[in-house]
């Protein structure tokens, strides 16, 4: 009884010393450090990137290369994703069930996908089979067969796959957004169609392959539990160095029509529900503007902490998601406000997310919540760091997008460096809605009366 009496006497104590109306002080999250990294380039332009990780026995591939979708021409929409979903499916050398089984054999995956700006291939193995998993990446980057029985079930399997996607609201606000903004430019096309996908041949995806999957237009990671430099190179040499040069074509300029405030419907009958799209094209990471813009899309609805998900969502109930992005391109980006709302809250909702935008335009933001905002953008950062995968993602990124050496190292210190009137100049640029695009996604029949009363609208069918 007396022990008893003791710790609920030193209970009692402890609670009055806390303050529990206050978060605890956490101490700032450091930079993140980079393990050791050694570069060289082969005499045929293919740059090698390595990086030394023995906490696992694991090795990390990434094979990158700057031929997106963005290369695709404008009537084989698909091309590029094409390319990427057949590289492992047959080489002059394997079959494809070859090569699944010899990845099943080290303990390793593959997979290869194509995004606007590039087709990253992406592998992993156990450390004693790392040549294997170098011979098998090389093949299938060298020598792809594109067979025609795989060609022609792809493109069975991909038109089925975009009638589920386009009967999503999401997926076609999504789209027309991507139209309104990019305009003319190749980024604005996000989806492959029935038509353009039939227009694909292997000769084309042959084509394809030979311009733009080639050394010098490439960057080869390795991350993980390596073998002693000496012998990984002499590995490198023997399996890419053969590998023939080409003549990739120049990047594609980031022309983009200047910003403008429209209103556009996209009709979709029985829709019970609106999918909203606000926002306008932003920077890339290269552009001093970046690191403000992320810091303001985190304040203004990157997450449950930030101002969009408490008023929207927890105060007035508009709608279980609402977020903004802020999404960085090889050359551009694009920032928006993304949520779905009830049809009959609908007007009021639109004008409650552009008053959340122009508040954060006009407005300093208060030091504490700039200060929780960085705290957590710099946290989440080096978290991301932590694994192999996630290391070897962000190398790729910054080797394909042509970033400073130190991007990853800095990144920390660049976010702290964000003052309140930063996030108040650029997101005055590229959050203030008055020039912004305003797409919705919902029955005409239904929500167009009221948003006329926002502005002059447009209405369109769906695709």
């Amino acid at each position: 009884m007396k022990l008893a009496a003791s710790l609920a006497l030193v209970a009692v104590a402890f609670a009055q010393e806390v303050d529990r109306t206050k978060p605890p002080d956490t101490p700032a999250a450091p930079s993140f450090r980079m393990p050791p990294l050694s570069e060289h380039t082969l005499a045929n332009g293919l740059r090698v990137v390595t990086v030394r990780d023995s906490r696992l026995p694991l090795v990390t591939l990434r094979l990158g290369f700057q031929a997106g979708a963005k290369f695709d021409p404008a009537d084989q929409i698909g091309l590029s994703e094409t390319v990427a979903a057949l590289l492992k499916e047959g080489t002059s050398r394997r079959s494809a069930r070859q090569i699944a089984e010899q990845m099943a054999e080290i303990g390793g995956s593959i997979e290869a996908v194509s995004g606007p700006d590039s087709i990253t291939v992406n592998a992993s193995a156990l450390s004693e089979h790392a040549a294997a998993l170098l011979d098998l990446i090389a093949d299938i980057a060298q020598n792809p067969a594109f067979p025609e029985e795989e060609l022609k079930l792809r493109k069975q399997n991909r038109v089925q796959e975009l009638l589920a996607q386009r009967a999503d609201a999401s997926t076609l606000a999504e789209e027309k957004f991507h139209a309104v903004l990019f305009g003319p430019h190749p980024y604005a096309r996000m989806l492959p169609t029935a038509a353009t996908l039939e227009r694909i041949t292997r000769e084309a995806l042959a084509q394809f392959h030979r311009r733009f999957l080639v050394p010098n237009n490439a960057v080869l990671l390795l991350v993980g539990d390596l073998p002693p430099e000496a012998k990984l190179y002499a590995w490198i040499q023997s399996y890419f160095g053969k590998w023939a040069k080409g003549n990739p074509p120049p990047s594609i300029p980031g022309k983009f029509p200047a910003p403008k405030r429209s209103l556009i419907l996209v009709d979709r009958p029985g829709s019970v529900q609106a999918d909203i799209r606000i926002g306008k094209v932003s920077v890339d990471r290269k552009n001093p503007d970046y690191f403000p813009l992320v810091v303001a899309n985190s304040i203004l609805g990157g997450g449950a902490s930030s101002r969009l998900f408490s008023s929207f969502r927890e105060q007035k109930g508009y709608a279980y998601d609402v977020h903004s992005t802020q999404s960085a391109r090889r050359v551009g980006g694009l920032f928006e406000v993304v949520t779905q709302v009830r049809n009959e809250v609908l007007p009021q909702a639109i004008e409650d997310l552009l008053a959340e935008m122009r508040k954060i335009s006009s407005q300093p933001v208060a030091k504490q919540e700039l200060s929780n905002v960085k705290n957590y953008l710099a946290g989440a950062f080096v978290i991301r760091l932590e694994t192999q995968s996630g290391l070897a993602d962000q190398l790729a990124m910054v080797k394909l997008m042509d970033l400073p050496g130190d991007y990853l190292e800095t990144y920390v210190t660049r976010v702290r460096s964000v003052e309140p009137d930063g996030v108040l100049k650029v997101a005055k640029k590229y959050i203030h809605p008055d020039d912004a695009a305003i797409v919705v996604v919902g029955d005409a029949a239904k929500i167009a009366p009221a948003l006329e009363r926002l502005g002059k609208l447009t209405i369109e069918k769906t695709p």
